[in-house]
């Protein structure tokens, strides 16, 4: 095993790995990032830095209240000034798509779910608002500025009285998963004991650096548009933009250049976005638009917010017996293309890497008066996680059964693995038991725990949480195109797309091992419906797993041609349309020592650890950023950040000054360790890392929190566990 500390600015981070990389080989070398050089030195090119000839730049006016009908928009102020070609209110856009006489159509949502009733794709609000900070009215001007000022002058008169659609009276379509297996009340009737938790997670904003944007380049003469996106999901943008304007995919291209960041949050159309292509098209001109930070907060996609509950069923030996889990998740007014993926995941997921063989799971997701919520940094993970691991940590405090102990007992061993659980999910491979002694002895968890007694028995508030996930990598397709220039160079064209996270230099790390071509003399290409095949994109974690075997197989698929002699004087390429086996899925754990100061209430991470095992590793170096970047995520729901409305429905937490994102100096020391189990479910034998510190981070910190409260008869169930949280917990117990 090698040992290395690296600094990164306020955290010290240490990184405990199991074996090293083939010194021949590129896949498994912590090769630096072919993307950095640009990136740091300002030479990225994102949206904003595409240029246009003679764009309009487009601004909308936004509903200030969460519901009711629309009886007039007053726009005449500013149509009359300088500068402004169009203003369009509903009632213009309503029954018009790219040429007249064409009504939108819908965004097409991914029915993992079955959806009950009806949710409408508003481009602009007609007839009734639904959300604080739809948009209602976009003017397109010749500036910025100007179509911005224009804005503030459009006046929109909404009565709140009898509105429709009412989203408030709990009978609000949504989706419904439901999963059941064994038989539940034998489990709970025999059950020598039984623990019951709630789980609270707050709304959260993805807040990438980079907001999202649009940049369309229209062509007059020949009737068709390159659409500069920032997206995660280039063909799916082109695909779902045709269908709704009514424009046949030959007259669009997307492009996503540099993406500074995602998290989900750009990985479905929006209302905006729609429109600003609409425009181009009916005003043949370019057009532009890109969100600010409290655009993005009031009407970018949030994640989590869930609520759910569950009961536990022990024997005598704290074996489990039976769970029972319900989740409630909020949707938000409109329903992006990947709605229905947290509900999914939070239900489908349960009961983790643990063997339960009687399970009742129920999971929910209404509309709601509010922002649209779709996938964040995990999409559904941590809600079962937490709600599991929260249960898990119960059980061993009602039982007296050490909490690593606990879960060492109820975890699958490998020799069950490939294993379908209750809820049909097919966990592939994995040594589960052996990744916690591995955490154990790392950490040195017996230390851990004297060292939580000792600052318990000199009057201080201490606990220590663990936490173990599982991590599911999404299942599918992906596209790669390799071609062999007569000078051997090697053009790489991916499916897939980059988000900021590396892809380039990782795909080029597997074509080169697996071509045996100098890592330089491959060229990585993505992100383009003209120039690469038609892929799904970076979502789920699958990029590696999917659109790196998908890569793999090309090479491959190439290199047969090669020695069935094919001409090498001319370029050869290879082009293949992978299909993965099954669901990969990662696994780890994490665990915290954390502090409470009792008169503040201020939690403090003394200590934080985590063991991840993510099968193949392409790059340990990029696996390292993306652990640390789910970790600060996972530390960020745990602890400060939550989008708050109020009882009016408007929100409360707007600018980055109300809504707390997690510093530098906010980030503990984390030790990080590794093992390397290869999933049978994909070519390169990888899993998915990149959500994995936003499912086990918040889990254990939760479970660390309530272990510091436990001696002093108080509980918390809802995150984040701001100091007022807990200071509040602490009195609370102490007045009853």
């Amino acid at each position: 095993m090698a040992a290395v500390t690296m600094k990164t600015g306020h955290a010290s981070q240490t990184v405990r790995d199991e074996g090293v990389a083939d010194a021949n080989a590129l896949v498994g070398r912590a090769v630096r990032r072919r993307e950095d050089d640009a990136l740091v030195t300002g030479q990225g090119r994102y949206v904003s830095d595409i240029p246009l000839h003679d764009a309009l730049h487009l601004a909308f006016v936004r509903s200030p209240l969460p519901r009711g009908t629309i009886l007039g928009c007053d726009v005449e102020a500013a149509r009359e000034r300088a500068g402004v070609a169009h203003v369009v209110t509903g009632t213009d856009l309503s029954g018009f798509g790219a040429r007249d006489g064409q009504a939108l159509g819908r965004l097409a949502v991914n029915p993992v779910l079955p959806f009950e009733g009806e949710a409408e794709f508003p481009v602009l609000a007609c007839g009734s608002v639904a959300a604080v900070g739809q948009p209602v009215a976009a003017v397109l001007a010749s500036a910025r500025a100007t179509a911005q000022d224009a804005a503030d002058l459009i006046g929109v008169d909404i009565d709140e009285a009898g509105a429709s659609p009412d989203y408030s009276n709990g009978d609000a379509p949504g989706f419904r998963g439901d999963w059941s297996c064994g038989d539940v009340a034998a489990g709970f009737a025999a059950a020598h004991l039984v623990v019951e938790v709630e789980v609270e997670h707050p709304r959260l904003a993805p807040s990438p650096l980079e907001p999202r944007a649009i940049a369309v380049d229209y062509d007059a003469e020949r009737d068709r548009a390159l659409v500069w996106y920032s997206t995660q999901t280039p063909h799916r943008a082109r695909r779902e933009l045709c269908r709704i304007l009514g424009i046949e995919e030959a007259r669009i291209a997307v492009r996503a250049p540099d993406v500074g960041g995602a998290f989900g949050m750009k990985a479905s159309l929006y209302p905006e976005e729609v429109f600003a292509v609409w425009a181009a098209f009916r005003f043949r001109r370019s057009v532009r638009w890109a969100s600010s930070r409290s655009e993005d907060l009031i009407s970018a996609t949030h994640g989590r917010g869930a609520r759910s509950r569950g009961r536990l069923a022990l024997d005598t030996e704290g074996r489990f017996l039976a769970l029972e889990a319900a989740v409630d998740c909020p949707l938000g007014h409109w329903l992006p293309n990947s709605a229905g993926i947290p509900a999914w995941n939070a239900g489908r997921i349960l009961p983790g890497g643990y063997d339960i063989p009687a399970v009742d799971i129920h999971s929910r997701a209404k509309l709601t008066h509010s922002a649209a919520v779709g996938i964040y940094r995990g999409a559904g993970r941590p809600e079962a996680n937490c709600l599991m691991e929260r249960l898990v940590d119960e059980a061993a405090s009602a039982s007296g059964i050490d909490p690593l102990e606990i879960r060492r007992r109820n975890l699958l061993s490998p020799d069950r693995l490939p294993h379908e659980g209750p809820t049909g999910t097919k966990l592939d491979s994995g040594r589960y038991a052996e990744l916690l002694d591995k955490l154990a002895r790392d950490a040195d968890y017996d230390r851990l725990k004297k060292a939580r007694d000792n600052i318990r028995a000199e009057g201080g508030v201490a606990g220590l949480g663990l936490a173990f996930y599982v991590e599911p990598c999404g299942t599918g397709w992906e596209s790669a195109r390799v071609t062999l220039h007569p000078d051997g160079r090697a053009d790489v064209a991916t499916g897939g797309s980059s988000q900021g996270h590396g892809r380039e230099t990782a795909f080029a790390q597997i074509a080169a091992d697996r071509l045996s071509l100098p890592l330089e003399r491959v060229r990585v290409l993505h992100g383009s419906t003209d120039d690469c095949p038609t892929g799904i994109g970076a979502l789920a974690s699958r990029s590696t797993p999917i659109g790196g075997s998908a890569l793999a197989e090309a090479c491959d698929a190439l290199l047969a041609k090669l020695e069935d002699g094919a001409d090498r004087g001319k370029p050869v390429s290879a082009e293949v349309v992978y299909e993965a086996k099954g669901e990969a899925w990662g696994y780890g754990a994490y665990l915290f020592l954390l502090t409470i100061d009792p008169d503040t209430g201020t939690p403090t991470i003394e200590e934080a650890h985590c063991c991840d095992d993510i099968g193949t590793v392409i790059n340990p170096m990029m696996v390292e950023g993306q652990i640390r970047g789910g970790f600060a995520q996972g530390i960020g729901e745990a602890l400060m950040e939550r989008i708050v409305y109020d009882a009016d429905g408007q929100l409360l937490t707007g600018s980055l000054m109300d809504y707390a994102l997690p510093r530098a100096s906010d980030m503990p020391h984390l030790s990080i360790g590794k093992m390397s189990t290869p999933s049978p479910a994909n070519t390169l034998g990888a899993k998915g890392v990149g959500e994995a510190g936003t499912i086990g981070a918040p889990a254990a910190i939760l479970n660390a929190a309530n272990d510091a409260l436990r001696p002093h008869g108080a509980a918390i169930q809802s995150m984040p566990l701001t100091a007022e949280a807990l200071w509040r917990a602490l009195r609370s117990a102490s007045t009853r």
